[in-house]
């Protein structure tokens, strides 16, 4: 796999976590999920800085969950696998019964 380390199991669900934990990169894969798209674009929709949009498109490459897909000399981003997808839909799907004494509301636990 050309210098990337394949992972399954509790990595995997850790990694993705990790992704989808900070708001921008969340709303990223959402986007993705709908269709590939270019920085510049996702960075207009989502209302963020270029450079803060490459930040989180770096990291999500990072973690496996996109590939950056060449397209004449722009730079094409999509989900690395469409399962992702159904996967970011169904989890959006879920009803989750919050104790705001054990959960703030931006998702850290309380101690």
């Amino acid at each position: 796999m050309g210098g990337m380390e394949a992972l399954t199991h509790a990595p995997v669900l850790a990694r993705f976590g990790h992704a989808i934990s900070d708001p921008t990169r969340a709303r990223v894969l959402l986007a993705l999920a709908e269709a590939p798209g270019y920085p510049s674009d996702l960075a207009e929709s989502l209302e963020v800085s270029r450079q803060s949009m490459s930040n989180h498109l770096t990291c999500l490459r990072g973690c496996g969950l996109v590939v950056a897909v060449p397209d004449g000399r722009r730079t094409r981003y999509e989900l690395a696998d469409a399962r992702l997808g159904h996967a970011l839909r169904d989890l959006i799907g879920v009803v989750l019964a919050v104790d705001p004494a054990s959960c703030a509301p931006d998702g850290t636990c309380v101690a």
